[in-house]
């Protein structure tokens, strides 16, 4: 669970707020998925991935599950309670996932879960991340969902992210000349059923080391529901769930907007992305479901009286809420992904990445909670 946890408020109580606040949401969710499919080279798929990410965010506000807050409490504390339910929304999605991937294609279209090599770039951007988690009061997913809670402050993280992530998709040309070495999966290792068995084997291994930490029901309902919404992501859309490609793909258009030229950047000449900063946003799936995210998430606080608008935070918590999402957007791009992309999906297809990721993650979050302070 993130700082930015959303608690049981009595705002927004009155029968008609509510009731017209979630009339709002739902039309703007069905809005979205019509537009998908509606315009020019929209698609059905596009559509469908509305009602998922939208689901996601109610799961995540729900139940509260969250990232920064499971590391956080990890290098303070030593309470390993949230990653212990980790271990088995991971465990549930490698189980489902993994054999999808061996498929090669569902309903004739292909599924993708490209392994991310592990270098230098990649390992500074974990590291970044998980500092900027505990600077930003909440990961990706965590910015998200809490901002749907009424969180205002993580207006500032999500706006750092835009930014940061804009500032990686500029640098990457350069950071991708630094050592890396190939990105490997467990099926490339061992074989589709020889990898699970090892993943799970291993996923099994933490969850018993880590007996002594009971798992909150939530969490555990959490984990199980997010690893089946992750699951039919990838057969929907053909690649796991991700968020922040989205921030920089619209770092990259303000980017655009102020004179700057990201065409030209190697982020953007990369086969399968020559196209997309000049296509309208909408046609950009993870946009779709990160808007859809925000947008269950709202539905879900005012459904049960969660929601509760809060902006009245001090300069500095702004700043560094600010900061936080800088170094989250831009550790993201070296990384090639965040909590969700570079880890919870890329170990649920195999990627060996995955399990460095959360290891660098983590002691990027022990920096930034020491850094922090107070």
């Amino acid at each position: 669970m993130s700082e930015s946890a959303v608690r049981p408020s009595t705002a927004l109580t009155l029968p008609t707020a509510r009731i017209g606040g979630m009339t709002v949401c739902v039309v703007l969710l069905l809005a979205l998925a019509w537009n998908a499919a509606a315009q020019p080279h929209g698609t059905l798929r596009l559509a469908e991935s509305v009602p998922i990410g939208a689901s996601l965010g109610a799961v995540l506000l729900l139940t509260e599950f969250g990232f920064a807050g499971a590391f956080r409490r990890v290098v303070t504390h030593g309470d390993v309670s949230a990653f212990r339910a980790h271990t088995v929304m991971l465990g549930v999605a490698s189980a489902l996932m993994i054999p999808m991937l061996s498929l090669g294609h569902v309903f004739g279209h292909a599924l993708h879960g490209e392994a991310t090599p592990i270098g230098v770039a990649f390992i500074l951007g974990a590291l970044l991340f998980g500092a900027g988690m505990q600077w930003g009061g909440g990961c990706a997913s965590g910015t998200l969902f809490a901002l749907g809670g009424g969180n205002a402050r993580l207006l500032g993280t999500l706006l750092g992210f835009v930014v940061g992530s804009g500032i990686g998709a500029w640098s990457m040309g350069w950071f991708w000349t630094l050592p890396a070495l190939p990105g490997v999966t467990v099926q490339a290792l061992f074989g589709t059923w020889g990898g699970l068995a090892i993943q799970l084997a291993v996923l099994l291994a933490a969850f018993v080391a880590m007996r002594g930490s009971a798992i909150p029901r939530r969490l555990l309902i959490g984990g199980i529901a997010l690893a089946v919404l992750n699951a039919a992501t990838l057969v929907v859309i053909g690649k796991p769930w991700g968020e922040t490609s989205a921030f920089a793909l619209w770092g990259s258009k303000w980017a655009g907007a102020l004179g700057f030229s990201p065409e030209s950047w190697a982020y953007w000449l990369r086969p399968g992305f020559t196209g997309k900063l000049a296509a309208p946003v909408t046609l950009d799936v993870t946009s779709l479901m990160d808007a859809s995210i925000v947008l269950g998430a709202v539905l879900a606080a005012l459904a049960s009286r969660r929601f509760d608008w809060r902006s009245r935070f001090s300069p500095r918590a702004w700043a560094m809420a600010l900061l936080g999402g800088i170094a989250m957007g831009f550790g993201a791009r070296l990384a090639n992904g965040c909590n969700i992309g570079a880890y919870f999906s890329a170990i649920s297809v195999g990627n060996v990445s995955g399990w460095v990721w959360m290891a660098a993650a983590l002691a990027g979050s022990w920096i930034g909670v020491r850094l922090r302070g107070n």
